[in-house]
């Protein structure tokens, strides 16, 4: 069995794959109508911060792993300590909660990293505003899709996070405003036994600091940079001892790569891999945390683009379903059961094919129905 924290659309996503494989799922979830309790026949309800909750739903489990990075590690280490296997642990997991954190060890390791520093106190940011002009300041825990990034040119533009740091807050680091041409990722899955595989190296575009299309494999990329993009990411899970599925989000700039973020779980960059790759990150998640023999990340298609479902005017997006599978009976939709609000992650489309430019139409027009819009 595996017991997962977390009851979103990773879950959700886990669900399929568990039921091939034939391994019980258990899931944390928030609340009966989340995403993953919606699918998920053995879904408790419970925060991810509450010891007793957990601890319950790892009793049984050969191993705990998690749809998001937000567990308090004490928790875990305690489960660690009375024989769970958890997965990634959190000597690994720690680099995925706090940014801070994460940038000592990557510069440690040597990986490419933005230029940096955390900020103690706003006359540190002052010092850095004055050698780069501008900085993307980040919460150093909580912030994702987004949330807890500020770009400044000020240090009073963030002048509300001093003083809610300096209060017993959330630290703070700045980086850098990297000048990229694009963002890509690279999937990564590594066991404990030491097995490594990767997918292919992706595109992703951002539209608001959420991801918005994914295109597989990431087009007009110099192989050399490609498979220097792999090696960093493989050094990343390595250095770090990662288990289970690693997003490694990365800046191409230059001509070169900069790491740009950490996930230690199946990633909104990996979707594509359920229907454009032989072997799902979702299912290479379970095989990974459960120390089986790592499957193909080959892709099964030329091109694939996934397409978020960011926000829909529709009230139910199942309304949509016959207008997509008649404009596209190719197109493979994966609806997540939520709540709509303006922005939020509904769903997403693959789309399979020989053609990119014609992927990435089809892709993007059956999102735009499930958003209740008319195709451009």
């Amino acid at each position: 069995m595996v017991a997962v924290v977390g009851g979103g659309q990773l879950a959700r996503m886990m669900a399929p794959a568990a039921t091939a494989l034939g391994v019980h799922l258990r899931v944390l979830v928030e609340s009966t109508t989340s995403s993953a309790a919606q699918v998920v026949v053995d879904a408790p309800v419970g925060a991810a911060a509450d010891a007793e909750a957990v601890s319950a739903l790892s009793v049984g489990a050969d191993v705990l792993t998690f749809e998001h990075e937000h567990v308090p590690f004490e928790l875990l280490d305690r489960l660690a300590a009375q024989g769970v296997a958890v997965r990634p642990d959190t000597h690994a997991l720690v680099h995925a909660q706090d940014k801070i954190v994460m940038r000592r060890r990557l510069t440690e390791l040597g990986a490419p990293c933005p230029r940096w520093a955390e900020l103690p106190d706003i006359d540190a940011l002052v010092a850095f505003l004055a050698e780069h002009g501008e900085a993307v300041v980040k919460t150093a825990r909580g912030g994702y899709d987004g949330k807890g990034v500020r770009v400044v040119s000020s240090a009073d533009e963030v002048a509300d996070w001093f003083a809610a740091a300096a209060d017993g807050g959330v630290p703070l680091l700045a980086e850098e405003k990297v000048p990229f041409t694009r963002e890509l990722a690279v999937l990564v899955a590594r066991r404990p036994s030491g097995e490594v595989r990767t997918w292919p190296v992706v595109e992703s575009v951002q539209r608001d600091g959420v991801c918005s299309e994914v295109v597989a494999p990431a087009p007009d990329l110099d192989p050399a940079l490609a498979a220097r993009a792999v090696d960093v990411a493989v050094r990343v899970a390595e250095g770090l001892g990662v288990t289970g599925v690693l997003a490694v989000e990365l800046f191409e700039v230059d001509g070169d790569i900069l790491v740009n973020e950490l996930a230690m779980r199946p990633h909104n960059s990996g979707h594509w891999t359920i229907d454009g790759a032989v072997t799902s990150q979702f299912e290479q998640h379970l095989r990974a945390v459960l120390d089986l023999p790592l499957g193909d990340t080959s892709a099964r298609a030329r091109w694939t683009v996934m397409a978020n479902v960011l926000g829909s005017a529709l009230t139910d997006l199942t309304d949509a379903l016959a207008a997509v599978a008649e404009a596209d009976p190719a197109a493979k939709v994966q609806l997540y059961g939520k709540d709509v609000r303006p922005g939020r992650k509904l769903g997403h489309v693959n789309v399979t094919g020989d053609d990119l430019d014609d992927v990435r139409r089809r892709a993007t027009a059956a999102a735009a129905l499930l958003r209740g819009e008319t195709p451009a």
